[in-house]
């Protein structure tokens, strides 16, 4: 894979993110795409940015974004995007908050980039070649026992789906030494990548909420797979990702 795609995408999540962090307590309209999942003209903006920023380059790319409609091109790549992942917490002035760009092609995900613009933390992965958070290589942590595992996790928007992670949320607590739920499925990932946390497991993910983060944690040597072991897409709905070490034993968890 050429470099100018992996330099494309970071300089397109950089200056997103830039105008993100700029933008906290001081954006404008939030509205609502369903009854718990907000939008802001922060989203919009970020988003207008980075595919200016990608056609630009690479005109005849297709793109699948998270506020606007897909865009089919003639390449056999596809750019896979959320302008801010945790827009949430964002609205709500609390830093956990990113920017996530994947380009894929012929339906592999060969390229992943994740900007924390509140910590200034760049993650990014290109496939077979490593996983880095600001230029420094990273990899997955060496716990081997659930009971010792650092967790993270993430609850849908649809009250629906809420019930069923909530019971798995219970079985988790009493079978490892601490669970987060900060929410962003992107920074979670990039955790369990540099080692943060164990393992990550949510359902109702979208593609653009996993597809750059599940190149990052493979190529930083941990796995990434559907609550059942079998293997993961970004256009699969629940994630499972790990250490590696411990991901045998969330899969008994997550199927019993």
């Amino acid at each position: 894979m050429e470099n100018r795609y992996k330099r494309i995408a970071v300089e397109a999540a950089l200056k997103s993110g830039h105008l993100i962090k700029k933008s906290v307590g001081k954006f404008g309209k939030v509205s609502y795409k369903g009854p718990d999942n907000i939008v802001t003209d922060v989203d919009k903006a970020a988003e207008t940015m980075i595919i200016k920023k990608i056609l630009s380059a690479f005109p005849d790319h297709s793109i699948l974004s998270e506020e606007g409609p897909p865009r089919s091109g003639l390449s056999e790549y596809r750019w896979i995007i959320d302008p801010l992942d945790g827009t949430t917490n964002f609205a709500h002035g609390f830093p956990f908050f990113c920017v996530s760009i994947a380009l894929e092609k012929d339906c592999r995900v060969i390229l992943g980039v994740v900007y924390d613009p509140m910590r200034d933390e760049l993650f990014y992965a290109e496939e077979g070649k490593g996983a880095y958070r600001n230029s420094k290589k990273i990899c997955v942590s060496g716990t081997k026992k659930l009971p010792e595992s650092f967790l993270a996790t993430g609850f849908s928007y649809g009250i629906k789906g809420r019930g069923k992670n909530v019971r798995l949320f219970g079985s988790f607590l009493m079978r490892s030494l601490a669970i987060r739920r900060a929410g962003s499925a992107a920074l979670d990932l990039c955790y369990v990548a540099c080692g943060r946390f164990d393992g990550f497991w949510e359902m109702n993910l979208f593609p653009w909420d996993s597809a750059a983060g599940i190149v990052i944690i493979r190529e930083a040597g941990g796995s990434v797979t559907r609550f059942n072991g079998l293997p993961f897409t970004p256009y699969d709905r629940d994630i499972l990702a790990t250490n590696n070490r411990i991901h045998n034993q969330m899969v008994k968890v997550l199927t019993a």
